[in-house]
């Protein structure tokens, strides 16, 4: 039994590398993307990061299959148990980042101002550095059982949201536009804080009410489209 949970567990946690190390290649993706300053996208490196997309969704349904399994066959201790929640919560917010990413590259390809967009690309490249760096010591943290880095990642979360907000101010503030341009950058940003708030809310719900689907039937709704009324679960 101890053989087989441990087995479990190991397989697990080798799931759980493939799916964060391939989180951090969509990230360095993404950066390659961000450092062109262009809004006309490499085509081979969007495909890429679609395919992995992909990829990103079956490894997390498949990893926390695995953590719901090894939990209920094998009935870890308060140490084991606590590492698989921890990995069943990081890969979550893993799978987030990659939605993120892909939206990102998306909305750059959007972009209809490609001037307006060159002239802040170091800035915001400045600003996925730092969120990159924080995503890579909080890994290194759980990987390698360091505490500190732990400490560093929570610590430096507000430092680099303001940093990053005074970055982008100061860029516009300093960059080549006019005085009208510059007032609507501006308000675009605190425009999109509150929008993006408000998205983050609706997705919070979201994950709720999945969650109890799938504590009131084994349904496993994430990744998956309701297309119609009568294929909402009924009460």
């Amino acid at each position: 039994m101890y053989v087989k949970k441990e087995s479990a567990i190991q397989d697990i946690m080798k799931n759980f590398s493939e799916f964060a190390n391939l989180i951090l290649h969509q990230l360095d993706l993404l950066e390659t993307v961000v450092n062109t300053g262009k809004v006309e996208l490499p085509q081979d490196i969007v495909a890429e990061i679609k395919k992995n997309e992909a990829k990103l969704d079956k490894l997390e349904v498949k990893i926390s299959d695995k953590i719901v399994n090894t939990i209920s066959l094998h009935h870890p201790m308060a140490s084991d148990l606590r590492k698989l929640m921890a990995c069943y919560r990081m890969t979550i917010n893993l799978e987030r980042i990659g939605d993120l990413i892909y939206n990102i590259v998306n909305f750059i390809g959007k972009i209809k101002e490609p001037d307006i967009y060159a002239g802040l690309a170091d800035v915001i490249s400045n600003m996925l550095i730092s969120s990159v760096n924080m995503v890579e010591k909080a890994l290194i943290s759980f990987t390698n059982e360091d505490k500190e880095y732990a400490i560093w990642t929570i610590k430096n979360d507000v430092v680099v949201n303001e940093m990053n907000r005074k970055l982008l101010k100061k860029n516009i503030s300093k960059g080549d536009y006019n005085k009208e341009t510059q007032r609507m950058l501006l308000s675009f940003i605190n425009l999109h804080g509150v929008i993006s708030d408000i998205e983050r809310i609706a997705d919070h719900a979201t994950n709720i009410a999945e969650a109890s689907i799938y504590s009131l039937e084994g349904t496993d709704l994430r990744h998956k489209d309701i297309k119609s009324e009568d294929e909402v679960p009924k009460k």
